[in-house]
């Protein structure tokens, strides 16, 4: 139901996807963190996933909110050709048009290609942050953020913790393990998000700059903390 609900409400997986919203589903997902960040240039661009797409390269945050907003984890998708018409029409550049291919690396490489320097991406095979961030130099700044993480052992997010500025919990238990005593800022305790590095702690409160409701800022040493009734 809840697939066919969003089939229904903005069109995922059809030609009628729509692809560009200034609506935040959540207060710190990772659309609304990246599209804060575009739209405050911090960052220059941005590599995500997208149904109908796969991997899309763009400097537009309307497109980012639009695209990964109220989406789940994709690992494989078929290109629609009338969506990804849309899609550039708003300013996105796709990697593989005919096979709708998802590779975050090839993303961020063609995203060095078209000149920008100051990049975010979203991985969700943590695999690909070692090799994304060996594509940084002096002149080249990549954020790179770990999403869809349920699944993942800690002893997994250990090996790649180093190379991820932000990752978002999930339901995984192996996150929540491996981030202790690495967490520089944490976002929501229902779904929390956390800034492993300088550069991820920068994005996380623009973000939070943000948001009109009141917002608790307190120190912790016991990140990370999370709701009692979170599930796992």
């Amino acid at each position: 139901k809840n697939i066919e609900f969003r089939i229904k409400d903005f069109g995922l997986f059809t030609e009628n996807r729509i692809v560009e919203s200034k609506e935040c589903i959540v207060k710190f997902g990772t659309s609304e963190i990246f599209m804060t960040a575009l739209d405050r240039g911090i960052l220059e661009a941005v590599v995500i996933v997208s149904d109908c797409a796969g991997t899309v390269i763009t400097n537009n945050p309307y497109l980012v909110q639009g695209l990964c907003g109220r989406i789940s984890g994709i690992v494989k998708t078929t290109p629609i050709p009338k969506v990804i018409e849309k899609i550039e029409n708003a300013g996105g550049t796709i990697l593989n048009k005919n096979t709708g291919e998802i590779d975050q690396y090839r993303g961020v490489k063609l995203a060095l290609e078209l000149g920008y320097k100051r990049i975010g991406v979203s991985i969700g095979n943590l695999k690909d942050a070692e090799k994304i961030k060996k594509l940084e130099n002096k002149e080249v700044s990549i954020i790179t953020f770990g999403v869809h993480t349920t699944g993942y052992s800690s002893s997994e997010v250990r090996r790649y913790l180093k190379y991820l500025d932000i990752i978002t919990c999930c339901a995984s238990k192996g996150v929540l393990e491996a981030v202790k005593g690495h967490i520089m800022v944490q976002m929501g305790k229902s779904i929390p998000i956390f800034a492993l590095s300088k550069r991820g702690k920068e994005l996380l409160l623009e973000r939070a700059k943000e948001i009109d409701e009141p917002l608790l800022i307190d120190l912790s040493k016991n990140l990370p903390s999370i709701n009692k009734n979170f599930h796992i």
